[in-house]
């Protein structure tokens, strides 16, 4: 059995989201402030040093052209986190 360790809900996102992107080349992050400020928590600080701009956009803030891209990636195969 792993041994557990205690996450905040931040930390337990990003390693999920990493893992993910780690596992699966298709998978990818868009959003608002996410690439370089990491989100306005922090969340997601560090995911571009290791997967680079390509897999982690930012975008601007317009919910419909981020659903947009997401929709589409994902009608080609691609695997979206939005």
């Amino acid at each position: 059995m792993p041994e557990s360790r205690e996450l905040t809900l931040g930390e337990a996102v990003r390693e999920a989201m990493a893992e993910e992107m780690r596992r699966d080349s298709r998978v990818f992050i868009c959003g608002e402030d996410i690439a370089e400020a990491g989100t306005v928590f922090k969340v997601l600080t560090g995911l571009v040093d290791e997967f680079g701009t390509e897999r982690v956009l930012d975008t601007p803030i317009s919910e419909a052209g981020f659903t947009g891209i997401a929709v589409g990636a994902a009608m080609t195969g691609m695997r979206p986190i939005v």
